[in-house]
């Protein structure tokens, strides 16, 4: 299961790279096609929802990576105790908050497709499309917590922290910036 969990932030990390880049292509044939008098205002909206997917799909790899902002100064003064009893409750808390956001994600996905919503912008898109990505990467990220919760319930370092540790120990300390 850790195998698979793993390969599912990767992957779920990867794609939300993959959507930068075409984020990146589409920019750039958008400002050479203006050049050239070619009108590329639909392309805005897919811009728009490019960037929603590189955000929602990026997190749960993000999170689980130790890129997530995490104010640690209140965790670092604690005995290992209390830091463990915060790092769950924060756990516990984040839980709940993000399952709330994927549940109503999907629902509110779920009804773009039942309803036959369309894009209002110049590219007549089925809604539920675009919206897959918020839906997905939301309950990826609650799925990343979960999993953090139980590791740490099991008594384990939690792998953001771990992460973090591993990288300033061979001299890394660009995310700290």
């Amino acid at each position: 299961m850790r195998r698979f969990l793993d390969r599912l932030y990767y992957a779920s990390g990867a794609l939300g790279a993959l959507f930068i880049l075409a984020l990146c292509a589409l920019m750039i044939a958008q400002s050479v096609l203006r050049e050239f008098g070619v009108r590329t205002g639909a392309v805005n909206d897919v811009v728009a929802w490019f960037c929603a997917a590189a955000s929602f799909f990026s997190m749960a790899h993000a999170f689980k990576h130790g890129d997530f902002v995490r104010v640690t100064l209140l965790l670092e003064s604690l005995s290992e105790a209390w830091r463990k009893r915060f790092e769950i409750a924060a756990l516990l808390v984040g839980n709940i908050a993000v399952a709330y956001l994927a549940w109503w994600a999907c629902k509110f996905t779920y009804e773009s497709w039942e309803f036959n919503e369309v894009a209002q912008g110049l590219l007549p898109m089925p809604l539920w499309i675009p919206q897959m990505s918020f839906a997905l990467g939301s309950v990826l990220l609650w799925i990343a917590l979960l999993d953090e919760l139980i590791l740490v319930l099991q008594g384990q370092t939690p792998t953001y922290v771990r992460e973090v540790q591993e990288r300033h120990a061979r001299g890394d300390f660009s995310s700290d910036v």
